[in-house]
């Protein structure tokens, strides 16, 4: 009996698996047990273990309800494969200019699983700079890199990756005047906030965007004032120089992606 090369190392388990993050992938407001077994044409008692391991991995989340959606793991993984190695290069010398141009250092941080990960740094010129190390996990909600990567997305993705932050959104009390905060940064095309962190630092933040004018990489200096120091740009020219560059670093990044598309 000859067997179909293409069934030979078949794996039903993991076919189901991707069947249904690829049936997720196309659904906005998620599909409940049943429904994601009527597509597929299978019963719903077979796909129970398979989602319940999806939901403990963090690939598929439970909605209100009895409904599943996909969340940004995915999306989160393949950020740190190629393009973001790729995206760190191309941000470098233009990092590198700003720092000096600056007298400040600065770092540039994607979404990645419910944080904003430093993928690139760069010291300030001087001996002595405020900076952030490569691999270092910033809150989305009280800096300016996590502000601005929250503000460039549609609400839909907003929530999930806010939901992906925190493990009870009931942990946190997000009111109005947040969303509000959101959406002048969308408008204004950056961020200038006091630092919660640090005193004396303003986090200066502005986004890369992708071709379709989501954020996908948020561009920050940790500005702190120099005192007795050669002459540098005060915060207002520095926060000019800061949207320069990621909107340089938005062309590189949008040019790479069509070319390679």
């Amino acid at each position: 009996m000859e067997t179909d090369e293409s069934d030979r190392y078949r794996a039903p388990a993991l076919d189901k698996g991707l069947d249904i993050l690829e049936l997720l992938a196309g659904v906005d407001s998620g599909l409940t047990q049943a429904d994601i077994a009527k597509r597929l044409d299978r019963s719903p008692n077979e796909f129970y273990r398979m989602l319940d391991r999806l939901v403990r991995r963090g690939y598929v989340t439970k909605l209100d309800g009895d409904r599943y959606s996909l969340t940004l793991k995915l999306f989160g993984l393949a950020q740190l494969h190629a393009p973001v190695r790729r995206l760190a290069s191309y941000a470098t010398p233009l990092m590198r200019d700003l720092a000096q141009r600056t007298r400040q250092a600065n770092h540039l941080a994607v979404f990645d699983r419910g944080a904003a990960v430093v993928i690139a740094q760069q010291e300030a010129p001087d001996y002595w700079g405020f900076s952030i190390r490569i691999g270092a996990h910033i809150n989305l909600f009280d800096t300016g890199s996590g502000h601005v990567l929250l503000a460039f997305r549609s609400a839909e993705e907003r929530e999930m990756m806010m939901s992906e932050h925190v493990r009870s959104r009931a942990d946190i009390e997000l009111g109005p005047e947040f969303y509000d905060r959101l959406d002048q940064i969308r408008e204004r095309g950056y961020e200038m906030m006091a630092s919660a962190q640090t005193a004396g630092v303003y986090n200066l933040s502005a986004p890369v965007l992708g071709p379709d004018r989501r954020c996908i990489a948020a561009l920050t200096c940790p500005f702190i004032a120099l005192v007795n120091a050669p002459p540098a740009p005060d915060i207002t020219q520095t926060i000019m120089l800061v949207q320069k560059a990621a909107a340089q670093l938005s062309l590189l990044a949008g040019a790479d992606v069509v070319n390679s598309g």
